[in-house]
């Protein structure tokens, strides 16, 4: 019974409940004093004996983290003076690091004598030796002051010798400089800057019409539209239209390729362009660098595709937010090129272009012009697909972006009956009737003949797209004679 007893204050449920382990302590006393001194003292010696058990567990395991590598059986581990040679033991072993400085100060005192050595050769005395004395000394002192002494007493001739070498060198050199380099410096600067500077196209800026209407009075609340700067960048943008513009006629050095072909890529172009669901600005920017890259190089029939899902690769980072992965241009190519060819191919392509794709989109334009038509839904869906021919169509390659945008404005107005071309108009488009006149007829001609490209006639036929292509189509092949064109069944090609 007491055996349970102390077993039950061993198993306490709060160790930290000091009041607890404390009643019961009594209680046990108490019935204790009834009981023989034997029996006291069985807990007793119990307990003692599983302290000891848990030092000496831990000590042997602390001992084997330490590799300590003694074969001790259990009966010596409780002897008092094993477990003092044990601690002897530990403590050698961290006396081992005091061993290895030791050893640094040894090599350190072996290199200041060896270069002491060379120093005193040369002058052939006795002082070398007094000189290594003192190196021993200041490597055994631990203060900082002796081994600056030590350190100042075989320096100075080293120091010496160099700093004169030095002086000689600087004072050979400057007599020898002054005289060639003075002319040189200046007789570049004056003949390079005139050559360097780039030659951009400048176009006059339109005067404002005294009846024209000026709507970026209305969005200088909108930081957004930045109508303080709206004119300048249009103006800008106009004037480096020339520099990206691809070779019109650079078909006559490609000898696989024609026209035609060039018509297939573009058109597959669009379907891949739709079903990415890629923006309007992307499509533009694929075709200018197809285009101008087959306007510098030239290139085989099998490879023209290559070109082309390339170009879209690179347009598609260029503009969009999320571009598709090149996994993707790869399973749309019908795994006709792999990925490697495909990077490799921008590179290429992207060398060949200097790297430079700032292309004035033809979409910033018909926004521009959408702008003075209070932004029309009808009128510039039309308009963007009337644009979108200009792509196609190679006829349109040697007119501007700007004034494709507003030729295809005009023409949608024309078609939807919004009136005539006003001066605001004018103004924003910032071309007249007159000079508009001519895309607007390749526009009608293209669209009174029959359908070639018809991936790109199914996507606007949808009524996401208001069905343009419908619509359009109708009304040039009612009005293709008011404007002089005739033999409407010969599609594109044929005349080409």
């Amino acid at each position: 019974m007491p055996v349970t007893r102390t077993r039950t204050l061993r198993s306490a449920t709060n160790e930290n409940d000091e009041n607890s382990i404390a009643a019961n302590a009594r209680v046990t006393r108490a019935k204790a004093a009834a009981m023989n001194a034997d029996e006291l003292t069985m807990p007793t010696k119990a307990l003692q004996s599983k302290k000891t058990t848990t030092t000496k567990a831990t000590s042997t395991r602390t001992r084997t983290a330490l590799n300590d590598v003694s074969n001790m059986s259990k009966a010596e581990a409780g002897e008092g003076k094993k477990a003092l040679t044990s601690k002897a033991g530990l403590v050698s072993k961290a006396a081992q690091p005091t061993g290895i400085k030791k050893t640094t100060t040894s090599t350190r005192s072996a290199l200041t004598t060896k270069e002491i050595n060379k120093k005193v050769e040369p002058k052939r005395s006795g002082s070398g030796s007094v000189g290594a004395q003192k190196r021993k000394v200041a490597a055994s002192s631990t203060t900082t002051a002796a081994k600056r002494e030590a350190q100042e007493e075989g320096e100075p001739t080293r120091k010496k010798i160099h700093t004169l070498e030095a002086e000689k060198e600087n004072k050979a050199e400057p007599v020898e400089q002054p005289v060639a380099p003075a002319p040189a410096k200046e007789a570049p600067v004056v003949k390079k800057e005139p050559e360097v500077a780039p030659v951009v196209p400048q176009q006059t800026k339109r005067p404002i019409p005294e009846t024209a209407k000026i709507l970026d009075s209305e969005d200088l609340d909108d930081p957004l539209m930045v109508a303080e700067y709206a004119n300048d960048i249009f103006d800008y943008l106009r004037e480096i239209e020339p520099l990206s513009a691809p070779n019109p006629n650079y078909m006559a050095h490609q000898e696989d390729l024609e026209w035609k072909t060039r018509g297939i890529l573009i058109d597959w172009l669009v379907e891949v362009h739709t079903r990415f669901h890629l923006l309007p600005e992307t499509l533009f920017l694929a075709v200018n660098i197809v285009d101008r890259f087959l306007s510098e190089k030239v290139v085989q029939l099998d490879r023209l595709q290559l070109v082309g899902i390339t170009a879209m690769f690179i347009a598609s980072k260029y503009e969009e937010v999320l571009s598709p992965h090149i996994a993707n241009f790869r399973h749309i190519a019908d795994d006709g090129f792999s990925e490697a060819e495909i990077l490799s191919a921008e590179r290429f392509v992207l060398a060949t272009l200097n790297y430079d794709l700032s292309y004035p989109n033809p979409m910033n334009f018909l926004r521009r012009i959408s702008k003075a038509d209070n932004y029309d839904i009808q009128s510039r869906t039309i308009g963007k697909y009337l644009m979108e021919i200009s792509l196609l169509d190679h006829r349109f390659m040697c007119y501007r972006p700007s004034l494709v945008a507003a030729a295809a404005m005009y023409l949608a107005r024309l078609i939807l009956d919004r009136g005539e071309w006003d001066e605001t108009l004018e103004y924003y488009a910032g071309y007249s009737e007159a000079e508009i006149e001519p895309v607007v007829l390749l526009m009608v001609d293209y669209l009174a003949r029959p359908v070639i490209h018809e991936a790109f006639f199914k996507k606007y036929a949808s009524k996401k797209f208001l069905k343009a292509s419908i619509l359009t189509r109708q009304w040039a092949k009612k009005n293709a004679h008011l404007y002089g064109i005739k033999d409407t069944h010969l599609s594109l090609d044929e005349i080409s």
